[in-house]
């Protein structure tokens, strides 16, 4: 919930046409996330100390989300933004004829990303976690499966910025921005 100050803000905000959308769990997960994954992949060497603290840093931030996700307010709440099968059919049809509505928390397509992004975290995550049991160490199978799932996070990563990229000229929004404050325009 929000302290005292926060809701103060949230309504000074709304009087200049602005809303508190991004919570600071939804914001932090993100960017430790965001940054951790890049300092993984660019810096660091596969398997070493601060790979693996990365990664139990990571599943920390994917733990709390996840429990967030059942329990916070509106727009990070799965139950407030995970689409049906149809609202995502009428959210794909309406961006493929380039008439798609704006959202103020996730689009459907991208909260169906999100879903996919957390998935493909955990499990490169568990995989990670296994390498480094005794009875998994070395498995070159489990190695080559933790590398795939990893470069397909990579993969679904490149397109979830071209995406919110995308939205952002097409909504005059953004969506970096409102990721980095919280706040979107109503």
């Amino acid at each position: 919930m929000l302290a005292e100050a926060d809701r103060e803000a949230a309504f000074a905000s709304r009087l200049h046409g602005k809303t508190l959308v991004w919570d600071r769990v939804v914001r932090s997960f993100h960017w430790v996330v965001a940054t951790g994954c890049f300092v993984d992949l660019f810096i660091l060497d596969d398997g070493k100390a601060w790979h693996r603290a990365i990664g139990y840093v990571i599943a920390i931030a994917l733990f709390v989300r996840v429990t967030w996700g059942f329990v916070s307010a509106a727009h990070a709440r799965f139950s407030d933004f995970v689409p049906s099968p149809s609202r995502l059919l009428r959210y794909l049809r309406s961006l493929a004829c380039g008439s798609e509505p704006r959202f103020l928390g996730h689009n459907p397509a991208g909260a169906i990303m999100i879903l996919l992004l957390m998935a493909l975290l955990a499990s490169v995550l568990v995989t990670g976690s296994m390498l480094m049991l005794d009875a998994y160490f070395g498995d070159e199978r489990l190695e080559t499966l933790h590398g795939a799932l990893a470069d397909a996070l990579i993969a679904l990563v490149v397109l979830h910025v071209f995406a919110a990229l995308y939205e952002s000229l097409r909504h005059r929004e953004n969506l970096v921005w409102s990721m980095i404050t919280g706040y979107k325009r109503l």
